[in-house]
């Protein structure tokens, strides 16, 4: 896969890549917070280059665009969803209702990065190969393989998500209910 995010090298453990260089990881780590405490629009090169204390050209050194930076939150959102929902499935294997509050917990804790990874096109041809399927595979495995189903799930639980995030629930909503009622509704 070409590299569109900046230098990476291989490490041993466990066979996991390490994408980025050090210095790559200390900017997106600064993106992350950025990102994390003040949402999407806040997330700009220079805001990026003053939180390192550096001038914006030298970003480009490691990642040639905003959108490089963004896809590498993205990747990580990914990741990160996986290791949740692994989490959960290792804790009660098969248990959709694991998934989703999982899945949940996880969206609500980060929502601006939730919303900058699900809210536009994925860019898959910039993400680790196989991060993808990884992130799905859990759910895939409680609905039995069935593709179609597992695709109306993560419908149903990202649509959930994305109107809690934006607060789109009366106060009132019981949204465990909700949930429990969409997730009985999809998977008897």
């Amino acid at each position: 896969m070409a590299d569109r995010t900046g230098p990476r090298a291989e490490t041993g453990a466990s066979g996991v890549r390490d994408r980025l260089t050090p210095r790559a990881r200390e900017i997106a780590a600064a993106a992350r917070d950025i990102l994390e405490e003040s949402g999407p629009d806040a997330l700009t090169m220079r805001a990026l280059a003053d939180r390192l204390g550096i001038k914006a050209p030298s970003l480009y050194k490691h990642f040639p665009d905003k959108q490089a930076v963004e896809v590498e939150l993205t990747a990580q959102h990914l990741a990160e969803t996986a290791e949740a929902l692994e989490s959960a499935e290792a804790r009660a294997p098969g248990s959709l209702d694991a998934l989703a509050g999982a899945y949940r917990r996880y969206a609500l804790a980060h929502p601006h990065l939730y919303c900058l990874a699900t809210e536009r096109p994925l860019p898959r041809a910039g993400l680790p190969a196989g991060l993808e399927d990884r992130a799905a595979l859990p759910l895939l495995r409680a609905c039995a393989g069935d593709m179609d189903l597992a695709r109306a799930v993560w419908a149903f639980a990202h649509g959930m998500v994305i109107l809690e995030i934006h607060g789109r629930f009366p106060d009132d909503a019981d949204l465990d209910a909700a949930w429990e009622r969409g997730l009985k509704a999809l998977h008897p």
